[in-house]
């Protein structure tokens, strides 16, 4: 390894544990007002997609859930991401109201059963992001491999809170621009 790659591991890893402090800072009331304010913009920027993959919020992260519970009312198919095998990349199973969720190695949420689909829409949780539309997730690597792979490649809308947003996340080559960044304060189509 070079220098340069571990001061960047090093310097990701602290960042992520900000990241994350600065959402729990934020506490429960603001959290699910600027939720609200996300699930707005989310509303009037975006027609119900036939398939939309979300993440069940953790670590604090916005809760989009109600979006996804107005879609699915007008016939969209909501899936949650499912990690399969240590690094490679997510595969998405269907989600209904009621189905039954098990927490994963990583304590996430994730559905016992249902069909696999390929999503025409994903919500990404925005650990921490910039404005040139790249993310900083947990460190896994699953979201850049999955859509990395995905053909054709899903419609990606990354989700957080503008307290998240950071100058420069110092992308590396494997990772992904999302299309559109949506925060309390607006939607944003990522130029580019």
């Amino acid at each position: 390894m070079t220098g340069r790659f571990e001061d960047s591991t090093l310097w990701r890893r602290d960042l992520r544990r900000d990241m994350v402090a600065r959402r729990e800072m934020l506490g429960e009331t603001a959290r699910a007002r600027l939720s609200a304010a996300i699930v707005g913009w989310l509303r009037v920027s975006f027609a119900a997609p036939a398939s939309c993959a979300f993440c069940w919020p953790i670590k604090h992260e916005p809760d989009v859930r109600a979006i996804i519970d107005e879609w699915t009312s007008r016939g969209t198919r909501a899936a949650l991401p499912v990690v399969v095998a240590e690094a490679t990349p997510l595969q998405f199973r269907e989600w209904r109201v009621g189905d039954r969720l098990q927490g994963d190695r990583y304590g996430i949420p994730t559905p016992v059963a249902g069909d696999w689909l390929q999503p025409e829409l994903i919500l990404l949780p925005l650990n921490g992001f910039d404005a040139a539309g790249y993310r900083l997730g947990y460190g896994g690597g699953y979201f850049d491999r999955t859509l990395a792979a995905l053909t054709p490649r899903p419609l990606t809308v990354g989700v957080g809170f503008e307290i998240n947003r950071l100058a420069d996340i110092r992308p590396q080559a494997h990772d992904q621009r999302l299309d559109w960044i949506v925060t309390e304060a607006g939607a944003f189509r990522v130029a580019g």
